[in-house]
């Protein structure tokens, strides 16, 4: 059922009018409600395409974008790409902005970058999960953010432009010295739930007494004899009565 449904997506976007605005390299689809890339589009502009305008759709997959192989810059605004956005190799892209996507793992977002866009010079995340601040969540503030910029600047050394700043010399130096530090390790939802039935299990039940007096087959009795004198004011007609007499 699934397959079929995509399949009838699929032809209903083929069969939509897809307006491509293409002007000296720069190739526009930006408002258009795409989930993906068209592939009409991709056959006729991939290989002259250096600027690529993708905002404002429901962009959820990248399949097409490897043809785009003489790509610099790429902008992917206001769409639905969340952790399983995957960017094929592209060694000429050196600009991508993914402002008001649903990515909330930064790792694995990096890993990519990383590993299949060597050139990357500008990189935005803003009002993604991914990247702490006001603008994602009320309860991140300017430490937050930093802190994550640090990691980021580590993952990705050649950076001149993350999100809305430029990237000064004396803060890439902090990123390669602390950022190591900086990574968010975040706890699985089921890790979480185990955590808890541990802990609303009964305890187990405590006692003062070493292993050895706990053994009903072998009870151990201690003996002993205590000199004192009592000297409780309550009592005065016992005061000189000593252990021996009684």
């Amino acid at each position: 059922m699934a397959d079929e449904e995509y399949e009838a997506t699929e032809e209903m976007e083929e069969n939509d009018v897809i307006k491509p605005v293409f002007v000296d390299g720069m190739l526009s689809l930006a408002g258009q409600d795409l989930t993906r890339i068209p592939s009409e589009t991709v056959h006729e502009f991939a290989e002259k395409t250096r600027r690529l305008d993708l905002s404002f759709n429901c962009l959820r997959s990248l399949e097409g974008l490897e043809r785009f192989t003489q790509l610099e810059e790429l902008v992917l605004d206001n769409n639905e790409l969340d952790d399983g956005i995957r960017f094929p190799q592209l060694k000429n892209l050196h600009t991508v902005t993914l402002n008001k996507n649903k990515i909330t793992n930064l790792d694995q977002l990096l890993d990519n970058l990383s590993r299949n866009l060597p050139n990357l010079t500008y990189l935005s995340l803003l009002s993604n999960e991914a990247c702490p601040n006001q603008l994602s969540s009320l309860d991140k503030d300017e430490e937050d953010y930093q802190r994550y910029r640090y990691y980021v600047l580590f993952r990705l050394p050649g950076l001149k432009f993350l999100d809305s700043t430029n990237v000064k010399e004396e803060e890439l130096s902090e990123a390669k010295r602390v950022g190591p530090f900086m990574q968010v390790i975040k706890v699985k939802e089921d890790e979480i739930e185990h955590k808890e039935e541990e802990e609303d299990e009964e305890p187990a039940p405590f006692s003062p007494l070493p292993n050895s007096t706990k053994s009903l087959d072998k009870p151990i009795a201690s003996f002993g004899k205590s000199k004192y004198i009592y000297y409780g004011k309550q009592s005065e007609g016992n005061r000189f009565i000593r252990n021996k007499d009684l």
